[in-house]
This record gives C-alpha cells, structure tokens and sequence, in this order.
C-alpha cells in the first residue's frame, strides 16, 4: 500500500482518462493533482516537485516531450510517460530524455498503478516488505519483483503465480503441470524443469537477493523467502 505522502502530478489532456487514473490512484493511497494542459507545469514542479509525473505526449500549449526535457535541466523526479503509438517509444529513446518508463494507450489503470509503484521503488520512495515482495497483475500479465519489472510470458507468469500462492508448499512437477497446462499430456517433466529455469534467471536479473523459488529434491519445487516462518 502506498503513502498518502507520495503525490502523484498527471498531466493529461483527456479529462476521462484522467479521471479514471486518478481515482485508480487515489484508491491506492497515493495523493493526485490532476492537468490538463501542458502551459505551466514546468513551474509548477518547481515550485512544489510532486514524487512522480504521469506525462502525457499530446498535450496543448507544451508538449510532454519538451516538458521532460525541461525537467531533466533541473530535477531527476521520476517521470513515466503516456503516448499514444507503440512505435512513438522508438522514438522518445532516441531523444535520450531521461524518462523512468513509458506506457502506451489505452491506458490500463492496473498496470498504471504498477508501474508507479515499480518507479518509485527504484527511486527509493516506497520501501519493500513483505507484502511488496510481488506485485502481479493478471490484466496485463505484469510482475513486479522487489520493486522491478519482470519480462514473462504468459506460461511463466501462471507458474510464477501459482507457487507464490501457495508460498511455503511443495508442489509436485504433476500438480504444476495440471494447474499451468491444458492437462498432464500437454506438457513433460522437462517443460516445467525449463520454465522454472527461465523464470529464475529472469528474477536474477532484475536482483542481485535470493532467489525465492526453491528445488525440492525428489518432490519438486516451492516458492520460500530465507525469512519464511511457518504458519502456527
């Protein structure tokens, strides 16, 4: 759950995505001021820097591209930007401005408020507990570990998904494989060997910590973090 104290400056022309972002936002705790317009926010920041911008491209008067860049000459505040074109990412790379991540519309408030929590994670405004040690979202197939993105497919999501939900227990090659697979026949031994692999080498990339998902010699595999206490 998020701070009250995080405040959250979106800057988007369309007033019902706005809106909807907003209350999204608001119902996770995270305090929003909403605008409209693109005249004007570079000052605003300045004079009271928000924890993370929202920035829409396509706005009237500035632009979010010029916006950003104005930003980035005096404040690193966490920006995630919103466009229109999945082929417009390309491009804002190639302008180098120093952006935290970019989202393409339409929006998914879900993995909006994903996102916002992932960047102010790695900005060191939301610290990790428990709770926070994966956020997943089955919309967008989004996971988020200790505060970073996770790039899986949708196999390696479901796996990931169901050991964490029965944290602490062993399960079977033959139980994965009935729970992630269309059925027992679909798939061998060594498919659910190889996804649990992948799944934690691509966990070890975005972590330098253990890795929580655990082999069980003989009987299978188990997602435990090292401060795991069995429930009384």
């Amino acid at each position: 759950m998020a701070s009250e104290k995080h405040h959250i400056l979106v800057v988007e022309d369309e007033t019902e995505v706005a809106a909807i972002v907003g209350d999204y936002l608001k119902n996770a705790y995270y305090s929003v001021e909403l605008v409209h317009t693109g005249g004007g926010v570079v000052d605003m920041v300045r004079k009271s820097p928000p924890d993370l911008i929202l920035l829409d491209i396509m706005l009237p008067e500035v632009d979010g591209v010029e916006i950003c860049r104005q930003i980035r000459e005096f404040s690193q505040i966490p920006i995630i930007m919103l466009t229109a074109k999945v082929d417009e990412i390309d491009r804002l790379l190639g302008y180098d401005l120093g952006a935290d991540d970019y989202i393409c519309k339409p929006v998914n408030p879900r993995e909006i408020l994903a996102r916002v929590t992932a960047v102010l994670r790695r900005h060191n405004f939301v610290p990790i507990n428990d709770k926070d040690l994966l956020v997943m979202d089955d919309a967008s197939l989004l996971a988020v570990f200790k505060g970073k993105r996770l790039d899986l497919t949708a196999t390696e999501y479901r796996m990931l998904k169901l050991l964490y939900s029965k944290e602490g227990k062993i399960l079977s090659r033959t139980q994965i494989k009935n729970k992630i697979y269309s059925g027992p026949s679909d798939a061998s031994d060594r498919a659910v060997d190889t996804c649990i692999k992948k799944l934690r080498n691509k966990m070890s990339q975005v972590s330098d910590g253990d890795i929580p998902i655990r082999s069980v010699y003989g009987l299978g595999y188990k997602f435990e973090r090292n401060d795991y206490v069995l429930p009384s």
